[in-house]
């Protein structure tokens, strides 16, 4: 057939046996709702261009001259036959020479002349998709099989409503692999339980897929394919269950088929793989350590053991639970809040009192200008980072990011420098990076690492090359409950003594206010803006504000909340007037039903 085609067989004869192939096809395809067909009719006439092309020794555009000629018989059912299909193109690469190497890059033995037709070939796809005898092209480029799936199901689901829409839309998939009692089935548990992924086994999906293609033993097939199987049956649990954003598939045993599931998926896919020592496994085994060491020479007999070689991450799980779920912290959190560099704002930008600014010049003078420097990150946060600092008021928030082996030194700069601050307290707070990837930080930390993450927060100082994750507003906004429930603690605290501490029954009552207005996705950094707006949306008006529009008695009853919160910095029988109303509110969320006792 090679030899007819290119060698012996005359043009007109190709020409006429493909062309009249290609319109058998379309009498053929019978009535199903949907038929896939591989290579439209815009295709023969790049196939036939290219091939006279390398024959004839033609140029691109004779070769396309030529082949329109050759066609001409067939024209008009051709014609008819490409308006029945929605065609869609898919190409290696925008650059038709670079396409061709991909292609040629997937044989295993390429001839000058077949080397030569793709050139020719790859020419003729581009000229015929400028000329729009595609309803779509797709740039491969390299991207993983299920992505470009997406975007074919995209634009095929407004033409064909029962192809699906979405191909895995968003959904990430952490695979964990591992020998016998490595911990897998602990870990995927963490997963379910503490980040909310569903829990899967490559068993069930395997059944169902085989269920669907008819396929009586799915253990038969080549590794391959059994990749693909996979796929297909967790693109349809996840559509059936289309609030899912994240799962965990349980668990890898195969090294072809995990290398394909990397292929196909490419980024939404995390595999980890737990590794412990034999001895540690063994003692693990509910059956006994024989157990063990046959299920593991099964497992290695499939490459299981090889499988950490395609690990994303391996997971020393010789240790305790409490590291395995950091470990697993990471994971989880490494897929929903993206890695971001912080702003920077030098500290003569904060408006500070000179004493103040001068201390954070010298403490970072004093941590960052030696290699390597004490810390990692400073920023100031609170009212000293809005320009809302107050004097004899306020405290001066530090931020820092820094190893633990810069302890000692940041202690003894923190000493040296004490007495400039003249009084102020410093609340300083400190991390390491290793707890900001693994989210193991308070609600109010969280916010702060939320809002260096989006740019709300300038860092003063920040190492060359540093990242932290940036908590997305739903985590943000659901850690913050904690802060509030320790706020109504720390309120009643303080109303209950004799003489509550007047600043802090303020602050802690503005925090409450800020973290319910949170959940109505209203931001107010400010304490005080952050009490009247609070007030003033419990009336159901919002914020209250005086204006022209208001009738008298809004009007004063607005005077009156922003007066009730001006006082309660100054006087303690209105904190406590403010502290109560606001606890009021919190309370009033959590009231029981009538009858509910």
């Amino acid at each position: 057939m090679g030899g007819w085609w290119w060698e012996h067989g005359p043009v007109e004869e190709v020409a006429d046996v493909l062309a009249s192939s290609y319109l058998e096809r379309v009498r053929r395809l019978g009535d199903a709702q949907v038929r896939l067909v591989d290579r439209g009719i815009p295709m023969l006439e790049a196939t036939l261009a290219a091939t006279v092309a390398v024959r004839e020794g033609l140029s691109a555009d004779a070769a396309a001259g030529r082949a329109l000629k050759l066609l001409e018989p067939f024209r008009a059912d051709l014609a008819g036959a490409e308006a029945a299909e929605f065609g869609v193109l898919l190409l290696h690469h925008e650059d038709p020479e670079v396409g061709t190497a991909r292609a040629l890059s997937h044989e295993k033995s390429v001839t000058p002349g077949y080397a030569a037709y793709q050139r020719h070939l790859h020419t003729q796809l581009h000229r015929l998709a400028a000329d729009g005898r595609w309803s779509n092209v797709i740039v491969v480029n390299g991207r993983p099989v299920v992505e470009v799936q997406d975007e074919l199901r995209q634009l095929v689901h407004p033409v064909v409503p029962t192809v699906p829409a979405r191909a895995l839309p968003g959904v990430r998939i952490v695979a964990l692999g591992g020998l016998s009692e490595c911990g897998k089935s602990s870990a995927g548990e963490y997963l379910r339980v503490q980040h909310g992924h569903a829990r899967l086994k490559i068993g069930y999906l395997l059944e169902e897929a085989a269920r669907w293609a008819g396929v009586a033993d799915p253990y038969r097939l080549h590794p391959v394919v059994r990749a693909e199987l996979l796929v297909d049956a967790l693109d349809r649990y996840c559509a059936a269950h289309h609030f899912l954003d994240r799962v965990t598939v349980e668990s890898l045993h195969e090294y072809d088929s995990t290398a394909e599931l990397r292929r196909m998926l490419g980024d939404q896919l995390s595999i980890v793989y737990l590794d412990a020592e034999p001895e540690v496994r063994a003692r693990r085994g509910t059956a006994g350590p024989l157990d063990v060491v046959d299920r593991d020479e099964v497992k290695v007999s499939r490459g299981a053991d090889r499988i950490a070689g395609l690990a994303h991450l391996v997971v020393d799980n010789n240790g305790s639970r409490l590291r395995l779920e950091r470990q697993l912290d990471m994971v989880a959190l490494g897929s929903r809040w993206p890695l971001r560099t912080p702003t920077v704002a030098p500290v003569n930008t904060l408006g500070l009192p000179v004493n103040l600014e001068a201390y954070l010049s010298a403490l970072l003078d004093r941590t960052t200008v030696q290699q390597p420097p004490v810390i990692d990150l400073l920023a100031v946060t609170g009212s000293g980072a809005r320009g809302k600092y107050q004097r004899g008021w306020s405290d001066l928030d530090v931020f820092v990011i820094a190893d633990p082996a810069g302890t000692a030194e940041l202690r003894r700069v923190l000493e040296q420098l004490e007495a400039d601050l003249g009084g102020v307290k410093l609340g300083l707070t400190v991390l390491t990076e290793g707890e900001c990837r693994s989210g193991m930080v308070t609600s109010r930390l969280l916010h702060v690492l939320a809002l260096l993450g989006s740019g709300s927060l300038a860092a003063q100082w920040c190492r060359p090359g540093l990242v932290l994750p940036a908590p997305d507003l739903t985590a943000d906004v659901a850690a913050s409950v904690k802060a509030g429930v320790q706020g109504a603690v720390e309120i009643r605290r303080q109303l209950l003594k004799g003489a509550p501490d007047l600043r802090a029954l303020y602050k802690v009552t503005a925090l409450l206010a800020k973290v319910m207005l949170r959940f109505d996705g209203v931001e107010v950094s400010a304490d005080d803006d952050a009490l009247a707006a609070l007030l003033g949306q419990a009336a159901g008006a919002g914020p209250r504000l005086v204006n022209e529009d208001r009738s008298d008695r809004d009007q004063a009853v607005a005077l009156a909340e922003l007066e009730l919160v001006r006082d309660a910095r100054r006087k303690r029988e209105q904190a406590v007037v403010l502290a109560e109303l606001v606890l009021g509110h919190w309370l009033a969320t959590t009231a029981l039903p009538a009858g509910g006792r």
